[in-house]
């Protein structure tokens, strides 16, 4: 009987992907998927972006391993920590957690297989990692996939290069590396030959898609360079002529890379969801500077109007983080009346996470977590009283949804597991795209006939 493996899957998108990655390798070795309890070797891939997210990896971890001391789980059952978590905290996690069999960093998703094996055969090492990520990532064409067969997430780059105040990612995952867009539309194609029929592009940073490689061209052409190459407008236009009933959608973009090109291809481009996901994170001069966005008000303005006026009916979704050290109640006021005055399709709103490790943590003066908490549920109350409005505004209206499941849709404005819903017709074939009219609202979630 072959050996048993099973994978818990925590944090983000592009987390998911990794997990899947993982998935592949486990079966390629010769591993045979089961649930959590029957496993011989658990995978548990965690997330360290904040501490709600290193709570929730803490957790879980012990979770399983007093399963396994209660008996709920194989006696001999290995478990074996992946991702962030690992990546980050590795050498500490040792010495805290004696019950875990071995902790695996970011870098070594492509080795789980045979890390698994070697645990089991009591040859492995407790720790495998890498002190900076450098993975190129290349996920192929045919990774075991966690998601449903008609929806896909596609990581186009890895890591980071930016240095924002709150953000410890780019210690976790290294500087920023795209993927070769010939190798991203192998797999894109791969996905919608298959069946699937929703791409969702992911990155730390998707819109700055190439620009890496940008400066690698002008060093290696001494500075001479007639083209700047590909760059996320021109993956999005060539992935726009592949054959096939599908659309994408664009996650995890930031507003200091977009171009006009960029828009154009939003605005030209019939498979290219209206719908873009632009985490702001505030909009105060004062609090942009002080995060390192590279960006200031005035130009995220220009850029929504601009959005908005290249792109009708687009589908604009944001995040907010709320008492960043240093956020006065001026900088607060700014940005509730920004969300008002711009509402949103979609948004939502962080209270601000000390991580240590990142240039927030040390700025002064703090501002008390009661206060962060305050400011952040006035955000959303202000959030929630825009998302009844605009989904009163959508009654009435023909939309074009993919069904997800008996009775439940999407539509161009819900990316998975993080926006609304559209109930309809139970008939309605799941894995397709259906015409419905909207006919009721309660905020994000809507119906339809």
């Amino acid at each position: 009987m072959a050996d048993r493996f099973a994978i818990v899957s925590l944090g983000c998108a592009k987390n998911l992907v990794d997990s899947e990655v993982m998935t592949t390798r486990m079966l390629e070795a010769g591993f045979e998927q089961v649930p959590e309890a029957e496993a011989d070797v658990l995978l548990i891939n965690t997330c360290a972006f904040i501490d709600a997210a290193k709570q929730e990896a803490i957790d879980t971890i012990f979770s399983y391993t007093r399963a396994r001391e209660a008996g709920e789980a194989p006696a001999g059952q290995r478990v074996v920590v992946t991702g962030c978590l690992s990546q980050r905290y590795a050498d500490q996690l040792v010495e805290l957690m004696p019950e875990v069999d071995a902790f695996v960093g970011v870098d070594y998703v492509w080795r789980v297989g045979e890390i698994a094996r070697a645990v089991l055969e009591g040859r492995a090492q407790k720790v495998y990692n890498t002190k900076v990520s450098t993975l190129m990532p290349d996920f192929g064409e045919t990774r075991f996939r966690h998601t449903e067969k008609h929806t896909a997430y596609v990581k186009i780059a890895e890591g980071c290069n930016h240095a924002c105040a709150y953000c410890i990612i780019p210690r976790i995952r290294g500087k920023h590396r795209s993927r070769p867009q010939a190798n991203v539309l192998r797999e894109i194609r791969a996905l919608v030959e298959s069946g699937v029929k929703e791409i969702n592009l992911i990155a730390q940073d998707t819109t700055y898609y190439g620009m890496d490689r940008w400066k690698e061209r002008a060093e290696k052409t001494s500075g001479v360079d007639s083209s700047r190459g590909e760059s996320l407008a021109s993956l999005l236009r060539a992935a726009n002529d592949i054959p096939g009933d599908f659309v994408m959608r664009v996650l995890y973009t930031h507003p200091a890379h977009w171009s006009e090109e960029l828009i154009q291809v939003f605005a030209e481009c019939d498979k290219v969801a209206k719908y873009v996901d632009i985490p702001l994170q505030h909009i105060s001069d004062h609090i942009l500077h002080e995060q390192r966005r590279m960006t200031d008000g005035a130009t995220i303005r220009r850029l929504i109007r601009r959005l908005r006026e290249a792109v009708p009916g687009i589908g604009l979704r944001t995040t907010f983080i709320s008492g960043l050290p240093g956020e006065t109640e001026e900088d607060h006021a700014e940005l509730c009346e920004f969300v008002r005055e711009f509402r949103f399709e979609r948004a939502g709103v962080f209270p601000y996470s000390r991580e240590e490790g990142t240039l927030a943590a040390k700025m002064k003066p703090q501002v008390h977590a009661s206060t962060r908490k305050r400011r952040a549920n006035e955000l959303s109350m202000i959030i929630a009283g825009i998302a009844d409005e605009i989904g009163q505004e959508c009654v009435g209206r023909k939309m074009r949804v993919l069904v997800d499941a008996p009775g439940v849709a999407r539509g161009p404005w819900d990316a998975p597991d993080v926006d609304g819903a559209i109930h309809v017709d139970p008939s309605l074939p799941v894995g397709e795209f259906a015409e419905v009219e909207i006919t009721d609202s309660i905020a994000y979630e809507l119906f339809a006939t």
